[in-house]
């Protein structure tokens, strides 16, 4: 078992009546949880699936008007990975069905802020697939590139407002770039605070 999260920097090709929109870099460091359970077949080969959950969404801004779209996913992840467990080096690559969770969209618009929340909300799909690649390095830093395979928000969705009217978009694709800290759970069972250790001696 491994336990870890993500810091995520976040892009996306966003179109709105077959035009692109200027879509801004977008940083989340909360909430990303993991849990995996790694099964090594040897010392070079071997499979992981687990539970996610993370912070995922975009930010357009045109003008003086910025939006920013974000959900919560919880997420299964099944990948392969390939290199020298005993080193805790290796690249993996796979797959993963999201359920988006809970919808946050805010609204600046000069001095004006306006924010819409919502549980299980129509605004997104219900889920969503994605892929992705990464790297292991021996002190449990990891590295992962992930592309979202169909468009973040549902653009069926019509709310009558100016800002809930998401019919206009033909393409809303995300992908990011996440840095992360990967630590097998019996290490964290093993660990002692400093001020324990000093008391003990």
């Amino acid at each position: 078992m491994v336990s870890g999260g993500e810091i995520i920097f976040q892009s996306s090709r966003i179109e709105q009546n077959a035009e692109d929109i200027n879509s801004i870099l977008r940083f989340s460091a909360v909430l990303h949880l993991g849990e995996y359970l790694h099964f090594d077949m040897g010392d070079h080969i071997g499979i992981f699936s687990g539970i996610g959950l993370r912070n995922v969404g975009f930010i357009i801004k045109e003008d003086d008007i910025k939006i920013k779209y974000r959900t919560y996913n919880l997420g299964v992840p099944v990948a392969v990975k390939l290199g020298s467990f005993k080193q805790n080096l290796f690249v993996f690559a796979g797959a993963e069905y999201e359920w988006m969770v809970h919808f946050k969209q805010k609204i600046f618009e000069g001095d004006d802020k306006t924010k819409y929340s919502k549980w299980f909300s129509n605004r997104t799909p219900d889920f969503i697939p994605s892929a992705f690649l990464g790297f292991q390095f021996p002190a449990g830093v990891q590295i992962k590139f992930r592309y979202y395979l169909d468009d973040y928000l549902n653009h069926n969705y019509n709310g009558g407002g100016n800002y809930d009217n998401f019919t206009g978009f033909t393409k809303t694709q995300v992908w990011y770039i996440s840095l992360s800290y990967q630590i097998r759970n019996n290490k964290i069972k093993e660990y002692k605070p400093i001020i324990t250790e000093m008391a003990i001696h």
